[in-house]
């Protein structure tokens, strides 16, 4: 790996020499293990410590296949999806292992008594497999978490329908918390080059899931002028939200939880911010059994007094159980609420009659498609859109990592180092990153 390193630091290597060096026989990596599924049983959600059973470790190279790429990962970083692979909820990612070994004779190489976990990565490609002809040894890439097949007519005209969608990293082995990653060549986009690696490697599934479900024809399909509820606006989705709404004409309507995030979300250009924590909201009585309609509508008085009387058009859903029901009531009459991930719950209650009497639509939405992924990676490229980057832990420290994103103890997204040895390396184009370093840093140290 010292080679591949040396290569990656020294900037000027020629892909054929990329092409020509040695690949290791093992690699590190931050994986579960399949003999400690139930090593958290009888604790509460809140008190499973992905410290205990994130691991980081050598593990064999796997086998490079048609159309596959082998990247050597300069950084990654933390997703939800991580700390429920860690914790082991609301299933073990064994199972999905299991089932994808079963596809294929390639795909067994999944099934394995341990799961590299992350759906993250900014790299360099070292090594492609037969059928791959965009990228080359040398490429500098950052990848998207869609895994498809597309052998099924389905997923042909929107990627995320092919009935062999997976989440790289969650529902397939070899991901982006390592110093190697094994990732379909369909999966590379090129890395924004004002960005160091650990800014390039983090917007990655937020940033993708955000565009999808806020701005394409297959989620929100936002327009100029627009009210666009954002739950969690300063958070790792949240925040690209926000950023979507601002740089697309919208207004963002930001929900926040203390005044140190509605501060972020003014950084960003927000200027409508609800403070949960002034305002004491309580959707749902102490035992968590029934919510409170009048609740509801308080909560949609303080939005139509900051835009000027005017209702929600689309909601951006994620919290799920604790905010759905509030989410339904305040959004306008043909209004829509996008919804994805339920960090607090998965099992939504809202009032029917809200929804069915006043035409409002509920429209799920999940990751992205290629060619959203691919556009959300542009605007970023393009300075449009900018990284939600906090703080960044080295690979050693992936357990806590995922714990402050557990513990919703961060801002942003948090990222992690995996090949790179320290911050601030990988930028190219220090023109475009000096004209937008304020809005990269926007998140940094908070």
């Amino acid at each position: 790996m010292q080679q591949i390193l040396d290569a990656v630091l020294a900037d000027d290597t020629a892909a054929e020499d990329f092409a020509s060096l040695p690949l290791p026989d093992h690699y590190r990596a931050a994986t579960v293990h399949k003999d400690e599924v139930d090593m958290f049983e009888g604790l509460a959600s809140r008190d499973k410590d992905p410290r205990a059973s994130l691991h980081v470790e050598d593990v064999p190279l796997p086998e490079l296949g048609p159309g596959e790429a082998l990247v050597a990962v300069m950084a990654s970083a933390i997703n939800y999806n991580t700390v429920w692979t860690s914790i082991f909820e609301p299933v073990s990612t064994f199972g999905f292992l299991e089932r994808y070994g079963r596809l294929s004779e390639l795909t067994k190489r999944h099934d394995l008594p341990y799961h590299v976990v992350g759906s993250d990565l900014s790299g360099v490609v070292i090594a492609t497999g037969p059928g791959v002809t965009r990228w080359k040894p040398g490429a500098r890439v950052v990848a998207h978490c869609l895994s498809v097949e597309l052998e099924d007519p389905d997923g042909h005209s929107d990627t995320m329908l092919d009935p062999q969608q997976r989440i790289w990293g969650f529902e397939t082995n070899f991901g982006g918390l390592a110093d190697v990653a094994l990732v379909k060549a369909n999966q590379l986009m090129p890395k924004p080059e004002h960005l160091t690696w650990e800014e390039a490697a983090s917007p990655g599934l937020v940033n993708c899931t955000a565009y999808r479900q806020l701005v394409s024809r297959n989620g929100g399909d936002m327009k100029q002028g627009d009210n666009v509820l954002i739950w969690g606006a300063s958070g790792g989705l949240g925040g690209f939200a926000t950023q979507y709404a601002l740089n697309g004409g919208a207004t963002p309507v930001c929900v926040v939880s203390n005044e140190e995030k509605a501060a972020i979300a003014r950084r960003m250009g927000a200027e409508l911010i609800i403070n949960r924590s002034e305002e004491g909201y309580r959707f749902w009585n102490e035992e968590g059994t029934a919510q409170d309609p009048k609740e509801w509508k308080r909560f949609g008085a303080k939005i139509r007094e900051l835009t000027g009387g005017e209702d929600i058009d689309i909601v951006f859903e994620h919290p799920g159980r604790e905010t759905f029901g509030a989410s339904v009531y305040v959004t306008r009459k043909g209004g829509t609420i996008t919804t994805c991930a339920s960090t607090s719950g998965y099992m939504h209650e809202y009032d029917n009659r809200y929804l069915w009497m006043n035409l409002k639509r509920i429209i799920s939405s999940h990751f992205a498609n290629y060619r959203e992924s691919w556009e959300a990676n542009r605007l970023v490229a393009k300075g449009k859109i900018h990284p939600t980057l906090s703080r960044t832990y080295p690979l050693t420290e992936v357990g806590q990592a995922a714990l402050d994103v557990h513990q919703n103890a961060h801002q942003g997204k948090v990222g992690v180092l995996c090949l790179a040895p320290e911050e601030g390396l990988g930028v190219r184009d220090h023109e475009l990153r000096e004209r937008h370093l304020d809005k990269i840093n926007a998140f940094r140290g908070v």
